[in-house]
């Protein structure tokens, strides 16, 4: 194998795979409060890039045909994804009316289990049909056009994934100080509502169109 060649597929698959990554979207958003809040953010990392790995590793081995064979797991996907997503709009809509839990300091608030954050990351990540197109189609795709070199590819797709959300989850704790203020928690929760609403709307459209 070139490795030239090899490192080129990579540094492809890096770019490709950070621009996919690097948006805002319902499991940055859950990402970014976990690291703000500073609670149990190693195990939602973990999830993030494990999640990725595998999902960038199915696309590779070309599993992104199975979506286009049976078109119906999509349907699946697409309402079970917005259901979940409108659901965690209507709670994090719920904490930003109600102030007393929206504090940095920990015995302040109540905590979230490792397991309920755990299942929540899990969910908006494979709940999700748009990470399967982003990672089993689109990336898949491309990856196949690098013949044996395609797994050089993924790799890069999934450096860039344990960069980006080892950056957002670490990051955000520097941000705690501006969270301190009750009103930082409200605008946040209020942010993360929206996006968790039009990501929701963005899988219904094309339902209704």
């Amino acid at each position: 194998m070139n490795t030239a060649a090899a490192v080129a597929a990579g540094l492809a698959g890096l770019g490709l795979g950070a621009s996919l990554i690097i948006a805002i979207g319902a499991q940055n958003a859950f990402v970014l409060r976990q690291g703000v809040r500073r609670e149990h953010i190693g195990i939602v990392i973990a999830i993030c890039i494990a999640s990725d790995v595998v999902l960038i590793g199915l696309g590779v081995a070309g599993a992104g045909a199975l979506f286009t064979a049976v078109p119906w797991l999509v349907e699946v996907a697409r309402w079970a994804g917005a259901a979940f997503l409108l659901f965690y709009a209507v709670l994090a809509a719920r904490r930003a009316i109600r102030p007393a839990v929206l504090s940095v300091d920990r015995s302040a608030r109540p905590a979230a289990t490792a397991r309920g954050v755990a299942l929540t990351c899990l969910a908006l990540t494979w709940l999700n049909p748009h990470v399967y197109l982003d990672t089993l189609v689109l990336l898949g795709s491309v990856a196949s056009t690098h013949g044996e070199l395609r797994w050089a590819f993924g790799a890069g797709a999934a450096v860039a994934s344990a960069i980006w959300f080892t950056l957002l989850g670490l990051g955000a704790r520097a941000l705690a100080p501006l969270f301190a203020r009750p009103l930082a928690w409200r605008v946040l929760d209020v942010v993360i509502a929206a996006v968790m609403v039009v990501v929701a709307l963005t899988l219904l459209l094309p339902v209704f169109s």
